[in-house]
């Protein structure tokens, strides 16, 4: 995955339209500058702001530069407008300079975030697996890949960790410095063996030695006893080919990383399959590399969730909670023998989904040792065991779901889970089954209130062009829309019945689009023959479905899908077509919740078998300009690219706003509003 980066914009006074633009884009441009297909009369007068700005931009700049003698005129600007007619044409250079600027982009630029509610009352934009580079069964792990999600604004990372192994360090060691001697020499891999070695178990670690005195002699935390190289923690995906990566190396990237594009708090989500000693390097590595960057622990226990605002620049811990006085009985027990205690981690399970019942399966869990669980200050992770047990009203609990765990919640205890949500926080993951690195459909999580919905980010399909729609243009950490906020006190006046269609507005929508032309469109992954590239257009609209709201089984069970309703436009050729004004109509959708309703748009290449994608956008409904505009396309691994694609999208008509009650769309009440809120038609 590289690092994403928004598409330059270009200023049109130093080009000329021939090559800022192409054929069939400039077409469209001069049709809508001759009044043939006009502006609508309020982008007309944004139209005339934009000019009217440049030229105040223009006779600024004039007083404050000495006069110059130039055998050439200065341009002219045209004058100011003071009143917007649909029926007067527009001057080409002035709407094509326009429409490449921002004022131009299709999607709506997010304002100041509040970062003043607790943090449950925020989306946060989250990785699952981060170290994978690929599938989840024989990938190679990378510090790149934090490198990567961090910049391009994930605040929420996971690291499963493991037992290090000395051997192995030395190893490592050995070949860095060879790889130093010769650095033009291609890496060799590690045998297979060592590769994807199963991580040390109790009985393949030295016998403790006695003194004379016949007092037990323990290794020390940092040292192994039978070398003097230091086994220091691994991250891996356990019992799986998966390649392993250092967990100290992990740390510094984070921090190298981690406040670069965004300030705001990053949460690192701690799946712990290591012994006790490793947990103590652990430990070091975290205070040592991470140094100024940690939440500190509060003198008395958690009242209340903190703000975004508040951990500016601050690592928030998520790792599993162990009571102090706990930890304390069993330390003197559990030091003598060290629990190198291993788990399936596939699925991140290891805080929240394995249901454990009575003394002996607590036992084989593995223990957190105290300094590492008091690392967890406003982010701790217990044991799901219901929405209705004590630990569901601790301030600082999350409770990490897998979507199968998180669907059977959602049929058995809808209401109960939208109210926890409100003000607790809630980790949702990927399934174990998912080896390709596909994902669950996270607006559907959204949608019931989850802030962490965790996606496989290796792989670019639906689940994460939505996660891209939420948080575009956001430092990573999205307010909720307003019912969907607590007041994240930790104070529980009871456990509400209210279900999610009951607490937000919903409006019929008939959305129109047309597609204009695009240029400059990349190529499929792979491909480098623009002559055989067939594009063509596909929009998908993502809604919330009637089953989401009453708590009935949901179709997939939550997994990442197609839109509801969407459209597909005729293919042409070559990466700069003309569309021809196709337009697709989204007539009287019903249910719709602009803030967490979605629009996708992808370019595909018409083949034989399976369409390659070659670009693709998602806009947040709510965030969806009117009129004429310029959709800024990724390419298919998520990069900036530049290319364009032309749409239009027709003024909204005013209509009423309905509020579902009991969460179905049968029984509705109008509700009027006094100002035009709700989408009815429109064109793009």
């Amino acid at each position: 995955m590289s690092t994403h980066t928004s598409p330059p914009t270009e200023h049109l006074s130093t080009l000329s339209l021939s090559s800022s633009f192409s054929p069939a884009v400039l077409t469209h441009l001069k049709s809508i500058a001759n009044n043939e297909h006009p502006l609508p009369p309020f982008q007309l007068q944004e139209l005339q702001s934009f000019v009217s700005g440049r030229l105040d931009d223009a006779n600024s700049q004039s007083q404050h530069t000495p006069p110059q003698v130039s055998s050439h005129d200065p341009p002219k600007l045209p004058p100011r407008h003071h009143e917007a007619s649909s029926n007067a044409s527009v001057d080409l250079k002035h709407l094509a300079e326009y429409l490449a600027s921002p004022e131009g982009d299709a999607m709506i630029p997010l304002a100041d975030t509040d970062l003043s509610y607790p943090i449950s009352n925020y989306f946060i934009n989250s990785s699952h697996n981060t170290y994978l580079t690929g599938n989840q069964l024989y990938s190679e792990s990378s510090t790149e890949a934090y490198t990567n999600v961090l910049l391009r604004g994930c605040r929420c990372i996971e690291i499963d960790v493991w037992d290090g192994d000395a051997s192995l360090s030395t190893l490592e060691a050995e070949e860095k410095a060879e790889e130093k001697k010769h650095k033009h020499r291609p890496h060799l891999p590690r045998t297979l063996s060592s590769h994807h070695r199963k991580p040390a178990s109790d009985k393949d670690r030295p016998a403790a030695s006695s003194s004379a005195g016949g007092t037990l002699s323990l290794p020390t935390p940092w040292q192994s006893a039978s070398t003097a190289a230091r086994a220091e923690p691994r991250v891996l995906h356990g019992y799986t080919l998966t390649k392993e990566v250092s967990f100290r190396e992990v740390c510094v990237a984070i921090r190298e990383a981690a406040f670069v594009t965004s300030d705001l708090p990053v949460i690192v989500s701690l799946e712990v399959h290591a012994g006790r000693e490793q947990q103590e390097i652990m430990v070091e590595i975290i205070e040592q590399t991470w140094k100024g960057m940690l939440v500190q622990p509060t003198s008395s226990e958690c009242q209340r969730l903190p703000s975004p605002g508040e951990l500016r620049g601050k690592i928030l811990i998520k790792v599993k909670y162990v009571a102090p006085e706990r930890v304390t009985t069993k330390a003197a027990v559990k030091a003598a023998t060290p629990s190198m205690r291993r788990k399936h981690s596939s699925s991140s399970s290891s805080d929240s989904d394995n249901q454990g019942s009575g003394e002996a399966k607590e036992k084989k869990k593995s223990s957190i040792i105290e300094p590492l669980s008091a690392l967890g200050v406003y982010t701790r992770s217990y044991h799901f065991k219901g929405l209705a047990s004590s630990e569901a009203s601790v301030p600082c609990h999350v409770f990490s779901l897998s979507e199968k765990k998180f669907m059977a919640t959602h049929e058995s205890h809808g209401p109960t889970l939208f109210s926890h949500n409100r003000n607790y926080l809630m980790r949702a993951y990927p399934a174990g089954t998912r080896i390709t690195s596909s994902n669950l459909d996270p607006a559907v999580f959204w949608r019931k209130g989850v802030q962490i919905v965790a996606l496989n980010w290796q792989k670019f399909d639906a689940g994460v062009m939505l996660n891209e729609g939420m948080f575009a243009g956001s430092g990573g950490w999205v307010l909720k829309p307003k019912e969907y906020r607590g007041h994240g006190q930790g104070q529980r006046s009871g456990v509400s019945n209210e279900l999610q269609g009951d607490a937000i507005a919903h409006k019929t929508l008939s959305l129109s689009m047309e597609i204009l032309a695009a240029q400059e469109l990349p190529l499929p992954i792979g491909d480098d023959k623009p002559h055989g590239f067939q594009p063509y257009v596909k929009c998908e609209l993502h809604i919330e479905q009637p089953e989401e709201r009453t708590g009935a089984s949901i179709e997939g069970g939550g997994r990442s899908k197609e839109g509801e309703y969407k459209f597909k436009s005729k293919s042409c050729r070559g990466v700069e077509p003309n569309f021809g004004g196709e337009k697709a109509d989204f007539a009287n959708v019903p249910a719709v919740m602009e803030e967490l309703t979605f629009l996708r748009f992808k370019i595909q290449d018409h083949e034989f078998g399976k369409d390659d994608l070659a670009a693709w956008a998602c806009i947040r409904l709510d965030r969806l300009k009117e009129g004429y505009r310029f959709v800024r396309l990724l390419d298919a691994n998520g990069d900036g690219s530049r290319g364009l694609l032309l749409c239009s999208r027709a003024e909204m008509a005013e209509e009423p706003k309905f509020k579902l009650l009991n969460g179905t769309s049968a029984e509705m009440v109008r509700v009027f509003t006094s100002h035009n809120a709700v989408i009815t038609s429109s064109s793009m």
